[in-house]
């Protein structure tokens, strides 16, 4: 017992330093093969003594998949937003302003990168990490530790006097300490997730910053462990700090395993913090992760003390924004994408051009109507953009370098894939392929919706295993998933384990709600929520398929568009047979007698927010307990709020409205003995 002690404790120390090593410092000392021996053997060691168990593990960076809500914390100290400036005169004025505040003394600026992330507060006690914060109202934020746990360039035990110090560092970390900086999702990581997205045709995120709050809000750490987050940290706090200049702590942070920039500088004068300015509003491009700015602070912790802090801000810190990065480049053909509802999306083809740390070659152009904006003709030389959306976007045509001769851009008339003339519905401002039981990509992409996380579930699919089921024949629609035995997927023999693991999968999806199988069916226009409304009101396919269209449009939600849509897709000869296809192989086609059983109607016509942390059921379990009781489920608070269901926590700005607006605030308790009696 003793040596399986020791040894894990020595596998702990030697992959934190490990971590480090890659993440932190890019010095890498043994191959991946070797670390995921060395994680295995740790894995099977704390197996085995389970009264071992350390969050702080390097085996705790795959996450767990118990987190059920994120509690809501008060920070210990204010996290205050900054200032922004704009241009070279508001940082001679600001300078100025600090001068003044000082009495005319001397003054040190650490100018830093301004990374485009979400800020978070990490708590540290005894060299572990016991905490993190998202920055959330400044006041109060979400608990996301064991999310944070996950990502590898953050310590989660501090690695002392392991690793060589930089020239200059400070060492000896306090028992007690907080140190601030921001989650990112670097480019590569985020372009990646993007494609993987586009494959699936799930929404795309705009930019890394919305990737990594989106992710690090995920109330899965495998989601987030997967999702390849970076740390950069930015501010040290506490009571006993190694040094009494800013720029001095972060150096010892550094040395004690934190990812801090390399980019710092101290400066003494306007000019010198221009040059630095200057200097990166073009090497930024080159940063493997996304940045918007330049923050500059007074570097003496005694002189930021002396400055003090407006309402909103302090004022020895600022940040300096950069202009939005566009570039000129040629258009050089417009091609054409048939996405799995049959909607046609307009791609500009272009000379490739950096732009925000990437070679962009391609944008996208939205629809007709966009392009009848711009006027758009092939040669033209385009401005684009990505400044806060990462999907590269046309802003502007240079008409002084048009050609003489140059084609103005039609948008298409028929399917590029099937040739199917297209059709354009009413209020939509894209053009559709209506061929959607023979046109490939509609087929696949159906497929691909279907078998997705949110839909069925049969997470040993993919869409290159799509895409290769396809190609061999074995299926055309989603119904054929079900005839696929392991011999056929197995072919020469040599996947005989992956090809029961997808068997195997597609069987366990029969157990999937009803709710989920509409909208796994990939009805146009019914989406997520929709599907769930349908399937509440409703309560079994059969009753679904044989609504008419005022039966439909008494769903809340579905409007007259979505209601056509329905019903022309179960009136298709060829969806019919599908749907009974996937009746006979045993899919859940009606409400649960538990869901049906809970149902009365002591909430109708009642509009409920739900804010806070509760103990007795998830907020995902209150939203359904609504539901089944009559009543809606909204986002915000209104005048037409009936009441708010409160747990722990709520939120101090929805409390300030309710009160404001004189909206009753129910407790858990008290919500639960009204569903009950």
């Amino acid at each position: 017992m003793m040596d399986e002690r020791l040894r894990i404790e020595q596998l702990r120390r030697e992959l934190h330093e490990h971590n480090h090593r890659y993440y932190v410092l890019n010095q890498p000392t043994i191959g991946d093969q070797e670390f995921d021996f060395l994680m295995r053997e740790l894995q099977d060691l704390e197996a085995r003594h389970p009264e071992l168990y350390d969050p702080n593990s390097p085996t705790q960076r795959v996450g767990s998949d118990l987190q059920e809500g994120f509690r809501q914390v008060t920070h210990q100290r204010p996290m205050l937003s900054l200032a922004n400036t704009y241009s070279a005169e508001e940082v001679r004025e600001w300078f100025d302003s600090v001068s003044r505040g000082l009495g005319g003394e001397p003054f040190e600026v650490c100018c830093e990168m301004k990374y485009d992330g979400l800020s978070i507060s990490l708590i540290y006690e005894g060299g572990r990490l016991v905490q993190a914060v998202t920055r959330g109202d400044g006041v109060h934020g979400d608990d996301v530790t064991a999310n944070v746990r996950t990502i590898r360039s953050i310590p989660l035990v501090l690695t002392l006097n392991t690793i060589e110090a930089p020239s200059g560092a400070v060492g000896g970390a306090p028992s007690s300490f907080e140190i601030r900086g921001e989650i990112l999702m670097p480019w590569a990581s985020f372009e990646r997730l993007n494609r993987e997205r586009e494959a699936k045709e799930e929404p795309l995120f705009a930019n890394p910053r919305n990737a990594a709050s989106g992710t690090l809000k995920s109330l899965d750490p495998k989601v987030v462990a997967q999702r390849g987050l970076d740390a950069y940290l930015y501010y040290l706090l506490g009571d006993e700090l190694p040094a009494e200049g800013h720029y001095e702590n972060l150096e010892a942070a550094r040395q004690w395993g934190f990812k801090i920039s390399e980019g710092m500088r101290k400066v003494h004068s306007v000019d010198e913090i221009l040059d630095f300015i200057n200097y990166w509003d073009t090497e930024r491009k080159n940063l493997p992760v996304a940045t918007d700015g330049i923050v500059l602070k007074v570097n003496s912790l005694r002189q930021q003390r002396s400055l003090g802090f407006t309402a909103k801000s302090p004022r020895w810190a600022i940040a300096y924004k950069f202009k939005a990065e566009r570039q000129q480049t040629r258009l050089l053909e417009v091609t054409y994408q048939v996405g799995r509802t049959g909607a046609v999306t307009p791609v500009a083809n272009m000379e490739p051009v950096q732009l925000a740390g990437t070679t962009v070659r391609r944008a996208t152009l939205n629809n007709e109507d966009f392009i009848r904006s711009f006027d758009l003709h092939i040669g033209d030389m385009v401005y684009v953009e990505k400044g806060g959306e990462i999907i590269p976007k046309i802003v502007g045509v240079n008409l002084d370098e048009r050609p003489i001769i140059a084609q103005r851009v039609e948008f298409i008339k028929r399917c590029p894939e099937c040739g199917s003339p297209l059709t354009r519905y009413e209020g939509e401002a894209a053009w559709y392929c209506p061929n959607d039981a023979g046109c490939p990509p509609q087929i696949k992409g159906r497929i691909e919706h279907f078998i997705a996380r949110r839909a069925m579930n049969i997470d040993s699919l993919g869409p290159e295993t799509v895409d290769e089921y396809y190609r061999r024949g074995l299926i055309r629609n989603v119904a054929d998933l079900y005839d696929i035995d392991v011999q056929q997927i197995n072919g020469d023999g040599s996947r005989t384990k992956s090809a029961q693991r997808i068997v195997n999968g597609i069987q366990k999806s029969k157990e999937v709600p009803f709710e989920r199988v509409v909208f796994a069916l990939g009805i146009r226009f019914v989406g997520e929520t929709s599907a769930r409304l349908l399937a509440r009101h409703f309560k079994s396919m059969d009753a679904l398929m044989e609504a008419g269209l005022e039966e439909l449009q008494e769903v809340e939600g579905i409007g007259e568009v979505m209601a056509k849509s329905i019903i022309g897709y179960f009136h298709n000869a060829q969806n019919r047979e599908i749907v009974e296809r996937l009746r006979g192989y045993g899919l859940q086609f009606a409400l649960s007698a538990e869901q049906t059983a809970a149902a009365s109607d002591k909430l109708a016509g009642q509009s409920v927010v739900i804010s806070g942390v509760f103990q007795h059921h998830s907020r995902d379990e209150y939203k359904l307990i609504i539901e089944r009781n009559g009543g809606k489920n909204v986002g915000s608070i209104s005048g037409k709020t009936s009441f708010i269901l409160a747990g722990d926590n709520m939120g101090p700005s929805k409390l300030e409205k309710a009160q404001k607006l004189g909206i009753r605030i129910v407790s858990e308790n008290e919500f639960l003995n009204l569903i009950n009696n």
